[in-house]
């Protein structure tokens, strides 16, 4: 298993995602303990999720406002009041330098413990997991943690327009995946996650059994790894970025 920071010694942690209700699906349950423990956080959502939603009769143009107030009110569910938006767009995301900068920028800005980003590899046991913008963003923001946040040489701008410091993250948490190596039992906070998912009614509200679904996946996380019948869990890859 992971050698995992004490919460104790985090102060702040940004998530960096694609899309409005990834850190929800993902980490929301976690996040929700994090927020209990005083642990400050922060959402970077990458994109406005403008290419969601099931109903033909909401206008296009619509959806980028409604996914951002349903993230707002996902995050306040679970404690968080920062969320922040980059207005990429939805289904177009590549992992380049300006994609890298602006990650880097919003680091050195919140000055993270943790960063928890999306996996930049294809599951191909879930292959949801993998959707491209979920990659190209795991993948620019890894780079953004390391080299781009801590070196003050790189995107030597945002030091010299922007007067932000250079900053190093300690860790990376990356959810889900077969590469697992972290266990964070959320069977406390498993009512906050769902409420947090309810809030993205454009995204959800075709589910007839959300909560089932949810408990389905948290349980067998949990049972994967031994833990008693009724442990919900939520997993990551950590990785010691310090």
């Amino acid at each position: 298993m992971a050698n995992v920071l004490d919460d104790g010694e985090i102060s702040r942690a940004l998530a960096v995602m694609a899309h409005p209700d990834d850190i929800d699906f993902s980490a929301a349950g976690t996040i929700a303990l994090w927020t209990d423990k005083g642990i400050e956080v922060t959402y970077l959502m990458v994109t406005d999720g403008d290419a969601g939603g099931f109903d033909p009769a909401v206008p296009r143009a619509d959806i980028p406002g409604i996914r951002q107030a349903e993230q707002r009110a996902a995050a306040k569910a679970v404690g968080v009041e920062d969320v922040r938006f980059l207005g990429y767009p939805d289904g177009m995301v590549v992992a380049d330098l300006g994609l890298r900068r602006d990650i880097a920028r919003v680091i050195r800005q919140v000055r993270p413990d943790r960063v928890i980003l999306p996996s930049p590899e294809r599951n191909f046991d879930r292959i949801y997991a993998g959707h491209p913008d979920h990659r190209a963003v795991g993948s620019a923001a890894l780079d953004a943690v390391y080299p781009d946040a801590r070196n003050p040489f790189t995107f030597p701008e945002l030091l010299r327009d922007e007067g932000l410091e250079a900053w190093s993250a300690r860790e990376v948490w990356i959810p889900g995946g077969p590469d697992a190596n972290h266990l964070v039992d959320v069977t406390d906070s498993f009512d906050r996650k769902v409420a947090a998912l309810r809030s993205h009614v454009s995204q959800v509200e075709h589910h007839h059994d959300l909560e089932g679904m949810l408990r389905g996946w948290l349980a067998a996380n949990a049972e994967s790894r031994g833990l008693p019948e009724g442990v919900l869990a939520e997993v990551f890859r950590v990785v010691n970025t310090a």
